[in-house]
């Protein structure tokens, strides 16, 4: 009686009017429940969704056939690929035991197939390359990946502004350490004080060197042109959505950076697509792997540019599922918008693992079928406990899931296979040369020119003023001893002159009386 009890309510729960993903079936009292089938209608997809688990338990695969039905669907998937193990996307599974029984088990019988797929890589080494300019990237998420302090963050955002008000375009690292030279210690550090305020010499120089220390990594090269495009993510081959895969296997060591990146292109995607409303299926869904790198240590500004792209996203048919290892990895604020969840098994090894379970437990509604946290610590590989929105919008019935194999390779496809994929793709082409133009780097440089053309003849200007006063300050110089004595004898000339033309008047006007 309770199975049928089980049936029926999972089977309310989960039977979506439109399309919809399967998910598997219910599993009751350790026994799989073929009836009781679990669905995700397409049109809740853009409400976004979590899926959890401890390392091992079948995260991976999970995202795997979400995104081989969403192609089916017709509906682009854009994928993370941490390890490089998603490629085997293009390739159809090999039929074996373990898979047959399991397609039975859930009522849906294995068949292998194929998915298209598209292959990049931030180093251009695995993929075609991906690229993004400075400026599009934005101060906020560069601050993030050079750990910068909110001061410095502040010094940033106010070289991004005078950039955007000046119309200096920032594409590459070296237009924005051109910028910070300028702006700091060159001509126009007067020019952004009066508007923008004052860049100290100590901020502009630990800015240069996370900026010089994400060069010596050789990872600078993903800012630059020629830019994603991110229409490119909308790609349809015979009605299958394209699966965009972003390899960053060679690049693991940087965590910070390509899942800031990834942040990136959704806030792209956010700033512009159409507002388009609720849609019958999404436009695009976007896989968020190891989604707790992107949260570790975030500021308050990073956080809350993450939670208003997940808050706003979805008017733009666009679906953003965070995988991680626990519920607890993703903020309260993010975590509330995260509408469907797919919570594979954890482990309470030690006290934290204890805590983070109790903590998970409480995010998920009470069930009649179910001790929820004994239920988590005993699901095995390839099952999860979901719950998710229904076509109305409204929770489903928790249940604890035995999923649907993949139908593609569940790894890497043949290297040969790989490299077919990467060198016959348009993007290889489209992407792989860089662009150059006139960015800031070089209007500084003309600025700068002309700057020291103007000091040049200003100081020219300057010399000609001193040299003109010197020479007519020449005219009423001292006289030498050889003109002083020619004057003195002038002088003295006259004089003697003057007393002996008196003396002869004299005597003649003397005559001139003694006659009378």
């Amino acid at each position: 009686m309770i199975t049928q009890q089980f049936i029926d309510k999972i089977s309310s729960s989960y039977s979506p009017k439109g399309a919809f993903i399967q998910l598997g079936s219910g599993i009751l009292n350790g026994e799989v429940v073929t009836d009781a089938k679990v669905n995700l209608a397409l049109k809740m997809m853009n409400r976004h969704g979590l899926i959890a688990g401890a390392t091992g338990t079948g995260k991976t695969r999970t995202l795997q056939l979400m995104a081989e039905q969403l192609s089916d669907a017709g509906v682009p998937v854009l994928m993370l690929d941490v390890k490089g193990d998603l490629s085997g996307l293009a390739e159809p599974g090999k039929t074996n035991d373990a898979l047959i029984e399991r397609g039975n088990a859930v009522g849906i019988p294995f068949v292998p197939a194929s998915f298209p797929i598209e292959l990049f890589s931030l180093s251009g080494k695995l993929g075609a390359p991906m690229r993004v300019t400075v400026e599009d990237f934005g101060p906020v998420l560069l601050s993030r990946i050079l750990d910068l302090n909110d001061t410095q963050s502040g010094v940033l955002s106010a070289i991004f502004k005078y950039a955007d008000d000046s119309q200096l375009p920032i594409v590459d690292f070296p237009d924005l350490k051109k910028l910070l030279s300028y702006l700091s210690e060159g001509p126009g550090a007067d020019e952004i004080k009066a508007d923008y305020g004052k860049i100290s010499a100590a901020s502009a120089s630990t800015i240069l060197r996370k900026i010089v220390a994400i060069e010596q990594q050789g990872l600078e090269h993903i800012f630059g042109e020629k830019e994603f495009d991110i229409n490119d993510l909308f790609g349809k081959v015979d009605g299958k959505g394209v699966i965009t895969l972003l390899n960053i296997s060679d690049i693991q060591d940087q965590p910070l950076l390509f899942s800031t990146f990834l942040l990136s292109l959704l806030a792209q995607l956010f700033k512009q697509l159409p507002e388009v409303g609720d849609l019958d299926k999404p436009k695009l869904v976007f896989f968020f792997d190891e989604a707790h790198l992107l949260f570790n240590g975030a500021s308050k500004a990073f956080l809350t540019q993450i939670e208003q792209i997940v808050r706003l996203i979805r008017s733009k048919g666009i679906g953003v599922f965070f995988c991680t290892q626990a519920a607890t990895d993703i903020p309260e604020s993010v975590l509330g918008q995260l509408g469907n969840r797919i919570q594979h098994a954890l482990r309470a090894f030690t006290p934290n693992d204890a805590e983070n379970l109790r903590k998970t437990v409480k995010t998920y509604p009470t069930s009649e079928f179910y001790e929820i946290d004994k239920v988590l610590t005993s699901l095995g590989t390839g099952q999860a406990l979901v719950t998710v929105l229904n076509d109305k919008g409204i929770p489903t019935e928790v249940v604890a899931t035995h999923l649907v194999p993949a139908r593609a390779v569940m790894g890497p496809c043949a290297p040969q296979v790989y490299t077919d994929l990467v060198n016959g793709s348009d993007y290889a082409a489209k992407y792989q040369e860089r662009v150059e133009r006139r960015t800031a780097s070089e209007i500084i440089e003309e600025r700068m020119g002309q700057f020291q053309q103007q000091e040049a003849a200003e100081e020219a200007r300057k010399e000609e003023e001193k040299a003109s006063k010197s020479k007519s300050s020449s005219g009423s110089r001292r006289q030498t001893p050889l003109e002083a004595a020619q004057n003195q004898a002038s002088r003295t000339l006259a004089r003697e002159g003057a007393k002996l033309l008196g003396k002869i008047a004299t005597g003649i006007l003397n005559s001139i009386f003694k006659k009378k």
